[in-house]
């Protein structure tokens, strides 16, 4: 469903500030605030007709319709299970979230980190919701998803058997926030069946819009208990699993009860005295609410006795309720790996919190056009989108002494959930880095790369840490083969502020020198130097290309002399025209003064080419600045010149019609 139209009207909305938290998108353009007063006014519970409570809801296949596995269930409103239903009782805890019969333990290992902090899950649970001031049978939940935040809608029937929730319920049974956030989770997702399986930081990633990192044991960094205290003191989402080696260890239960291929969250991370030693210790949440821990530090192990009571107060040393304590080198011992949700300034709401920047961009791979695959297929492999980031400042008290600009790069692709039920796999996705250097200004990318995702492979999301000098740096994203469609969203955090930009040059060749070179360079300088209020930051990439493509008669790849003097006339020529048609002196070309420059230039255009123009060109302001402008006119040239070469097209499309589908 994504198409370029989609990207740059989801991006002028964002830029609008819609798809924040604040002003998330309605999915399936339900509101809220108007179906909920819609209900209160006609005296009627909600009934959700998008999500309705049938079989379809819960599955296609092990829940499916004809699954023996949804036989007797009835969906039911909380206020039929008990006599005083409550949305939250007391504050959200994480004994509020107990695993039914659905293997979502991923997602409610992400939902009890949530609870860790009510700022955060506030975002995700918006307050004010009950089962007695205005209640109507709706409630709502946001979620962060590739990129923006989405807010939906459910009605609260929920799927029982016997009188009691099928799913995620709380220990009480009288709780319902953490059921109708599953069931709302699910709704985004297409059905219940949809959330089995999956890897903790999915959540954390769609609760927080954050960015996550994994660590695996067997080669974690001899620093990384302080890892984990600094993450969890800034907030972020933590999670552990033991790994399994095959489907038979799936939910196998150690000698010490610790539950194989299961997901866990880490609540937190202490030093406490024992003996005349520190000894570091994890607290770990399991999502069944039971099945604890039973080795050293465990509830009841005689390793409390010799610690004081202050410490293990402070230590909230309580019965068994799914949370239990253990050493930290039994942690790294037992357990395979350890997921980190690092969070964005604005989820963490604090400045002196915020960690990271970030930005992000959408993309797409398309067979034939934009799906290269990975560096193995050199014929194709720069044909894949690219994105540019430019390191300026190094870390401030770098951990390991020495100077760098620390960044993570995450490649995550869209829509795996709802694939599943079509029997369609995620793609094998990674991304490389490779340098940009100049060369008395010419630009080029070094053949090898700097930096590469640490794996290929086929999980909704690849990130990586990188620590690398200052310099500007191209990212490219892929499949591991080629022609394989596929959308995706690539997101950069940075310690510090980092330029990053999308580089549409379709068919950049790694090892291809480009040639406009210096003197081109200077033909930008030269205006600045001249006092121009004219608004660019030079040439970009594709305008290069441009120019290089009209007048490089030889094919050599290159300018010459002669080639050279006829750029120059035509850069000078159209930097008049610009001024000329600069009417507000605003020192970029509005949308209505394209038409006046256009016809200045030899170019005749009507309104559908001038709209073409403007949607290829212009920025969200419609603003057209110089690069842009001189870019739209070398390829305006190119068509035109080439007009004459395509009549059998023109036969079957009107010319200005063609003009319109080329311009983009």
């Amino acid at each position: 469903m994504t198409s370029t139209a989609d990207r740059l009207a989801r991006q002028q909305k964002r830029e609008q500030g819609i798809g924040t938290n604040e002003h998330a998108v309605k999915f399936s353009q339900q509101d809220y605030e108007s179906l909920r007063r819609q209900c209160l006014e006609s005296g009627r519970l909600f009934e959700d007709s998008v999500f309705p409570a049938e079989r379809k809801s819960l599955g296609y296949n092990d829940l499916g319709p004809y699954s023996s596995k949804t036989r007797g269930v009835v969906w039911k409103r909380p206020t039929e299970l008990c006599s005083n239903p409550k949305f939250i009782d007391d504050g959200a805890t994480r004994t509020d979230i107990c695993q039914g019969v659905l293997g979502d333990c991923w997602l409610l290992a992400a939902i009890a980190s949530l609870t860790l902090d009510h700022q955060i899950l506030a975002r995700v649970v918006p307050p004010g919701q009950s089962f007695t001031e205005d209640y109507a049978g709706i409630f709502h939940f946001q979620f962060w998803q590739f990129g923006e935040w989405v807010d939906v809608v459910v009605d609260d029937r929920l799927p029982t058997r016997d009188g009691k929730l099928l799913f995620v319920h709380s220990a009480e049974g009288s709780e319902f926030w953490s059921a109708l956030l599953e069931k709302a989770y699910a709704k985004l997702n297409g059905c219940y069946e949809a959330l089995a399986g999956g890897n903790t930081i999915e959540g954390f990633e769609d609760f927080t819009g954050g960015i996550a990192e994994i660590y695996t044991f067997d080669k974690a960094p001899s620093n990384l208990f302080q890892i984990i205290k600094r993450a969890l003191h800034l907030g972020s989402l933590l999670g552990c699993a033991i790994d399994i080696t095959s489907s038979y260890e799936t939910e196998a239960v150690t000698a010490l009860k610790l539950v194989k291929g299961h997901a866990y969250s880490v609540t937190g991370a202490e030093e406490v005295h024992y003996r005349g030693r520190l000894v570091q210790l994890v607290r770990i949440r399991n999502p069944w609410g039971q099945v604890e821990w039973t080795g050293p530090w465990s509830d009841g192990s005689s390793e409390w006795d010799y610690i004081s009571r202050d410490e293990k107060q402070n230590l909230n040393h309580v019965a068994e309720d799914g949370e239990f304590w253990m050493a930290y080198s039994d942690f790294i011992r037992h357990f395979s790996r350890l997921e980190i949700c690092n969070l964005t300034p604005d989820t963490l709401m604090s400045d002196s919190v915020g960690y990271w920047n970030h930005q992000q961009f959408e993309g797409m791979w398309r067979i034939g056009a934009t799906a290269g695959g990975c560096r193995n297929h050199a014929a194709t492999f720069s044909s894949n989108p690219q994105f540019v980031v430019r390191l300026e400042d190094v870390d401030d008290d770098p951990l390991d002494g020495e100077d760098g600009c620390t960044f993570l790069v995450g490649l995550m692709q869209k829509d795996g959930r709802q694939k599943k039920r079509l029997a369609q796999d995620l793609e094998t996705i990674g991304f490389a880095i490779y340098e940009v250097s100049w060369n008395n200004l010419i630009f080029h990318l070094k053949s090898r790369a700097v930096a590469m995702s640490s794996t290929f492979i086929n999980m909704r999301e690849v990130c990586d840490r990188f620590k690398l000098p200052p310099g500007e740096y191209v990212i490219i994203p892929s499949t591991f083969h080629p022609h394989k469609n596929g959308s995706f969203i690539l997101r950069v955090f940075s310690e510090k502020q980092a330029a990053t930009r999308y580089l549409t040059l379709k068919s950049l060749s790694i090892d291809t020198l480009f040639s406009f070179t210096s003197v081109l360079a200077l033909a930008v300088f030269c205006h600045f130097l001249a006092g121009s209020d004219i608004k660019t930051n030079g040439f970009s990439l594709e305008t290069g290309r441009l120019i290089v493509s009209l007048l490089d008669k030889d094919e050599s790849a290159t300018l010459g002399l002669l080639e050279f003097h006829l750029l120059w006339n035509k850069i000078q020529k159209y930097l008049e025209i610009f001024k000329n048609h600069d009417t507000d002196n605003s020192g970029t070309m509005s949308s209505h003064e394209m038409r006046g420059a256009a016809m200045e230039a030899g170019f005749q255009v009507n309104s559908a080419v001038l709209q073409a123009i403007v949607s290829r060109y212009a920025d969200a302001q419609y603003a057209i600045d110089f690069d842009s402008f001189v870019g739209c006119l070398i390829k305006m040239e190119m068509l035109f010149s080439k007009s004459q070469q395509i009549q059998l097209i023109v036969l079957f499309c009107p010319l200005l019609q063609w003009l319109c589908l080329a311009i983009y």
